[in-house]
């Protein structure tokens, strides 16, 4: 990362050469004071000020990259810190009565620098508030993130609860049909036993993409878990919910996964089961999916 010095030396070489030039043209004009007339409160409260300014300028330019907010602070408080500098002078570099030049060089930067400083400050809030709108995102996105499945791009079990009971909700308010379809491969468990669960992971990643082509934008599809999937449809009736069932069904069927140890295509078989949402919540719904798909699935596991 560049250094301080790096990015900002312009910066700083310039401000180091307005202040020792406004130094060289106090002392080739006027002649130093003793300290007796020297006044401690003064030199305290303005040489304090001015090293303030210089700290500030400091601080920012360390916190802050290069670019035009930057600019824009680093010339105000710059401003800020020469008028502070030339006022301090005056308390040890006495000025001939006929010298006018120092009232300039003290009090002309002043209101420039806060005008500097004020437009700077206004970019950096709307700056501020930009960053804070990426953040808020980020957060979002790392709180919802425990929502969805780590092996596939689908929302997990929670993720559906939640959308289902939102979902179940609008439908009543318009008095439209939502149904749910379960696709679950058949002999899942010797899949993973014979080709292992690397194999098993790359077919629930091939499956996943070939439910998604197969399914219409509206349509949410979460992984249930391991092989299971779930298929929300909204605004979706039992009979249109069943044909869409069976195309998924047909589609895992097809689906031409081969293995990475031999390339053999793996054949894959799933069950479907479809249900209609009628006056319950979410869990009762998925309840009833669930023993629809486990009645469905009965026999095959019998025969196997």
């Amino acid at each position: 990362m560049p250094s301080l010095l790096h990015l900002h030396r312009l910066k700083l070489l310039a401000l180091l050469l307005a202040a020792n030039l406004a130094l060289l043209l106090h002392l080739a004009a006027g002649d130093l004071k003793p300290m007796t007339e020297w006044v401690w409160l003064d030199i305290i409260g303005e040489g304090g000020s001015t090293l303030l300014a210089l700290v500030w300028l400091g601080l920012m330019l360390k916190s802050r990259p290069a670019g035009r907010v930057t600019t824009l602070l680093a010339l105000g408080l710059g401003c800020v810190f020469f008028s502070w500098w030339v006022d301090a002078l005056d308390e040890f570099i006495r000025l001939p009565d006929g010298i006018y030049w120092d009232n300039w060089l003290e009090s002309a930067p002043m209101p420039v620098g806060l005008l500097l400083l004020t437009l700077g400050l206004y970019h950096w809030h709307h700056e501020q508030l930009a960053i804070s709108a990426q953040m808020e995102k980020r957060e979002r996105l790392f709180r919802e993130h425990r929502w969805f499945d780590k092996l596939t791009p689908l929302g997990t079990a929670d993720y559906l609860r939640q959308q289902l009971q939102l979902s179940l909700q609008h439908s009543v308010r318009t008095q439209q049909p939502l149904s749910l379809v379960a696709v679950d491969l058949d002999n899942f468990a010797a899949l993973n036993q014979t080709y292992g669960h690397a194999e098993g992971d790359a077919v629930l990643e091939a499956l996943t993409q070939q439910l998604l082509l197969n399914l219409r934008c509206k349509d949410l599809l979460c992984r249930l878990a391991g092989d299971r999937f779930v298929v929300l449809l909204a605004n979706t009736g039992e009979t249109q919910a069943r044909q869409l069932a069976s195309e998924l069904q047909l589609a895992v069927e097809h689906l031409a996964h081969k293995s990475r140890q031999h390339g053999e295509r793996l054949q894959l078989r799933a069950s479907v089961a479809v249900v209609m949402a009628l006056n319950e919540d979410a869990d009762s719904l998925l309840l009833r999916l669930n023993l629809t798909l486990a009645r469905i699935k009965q026999p095959l596991a019998l025969s196997a």
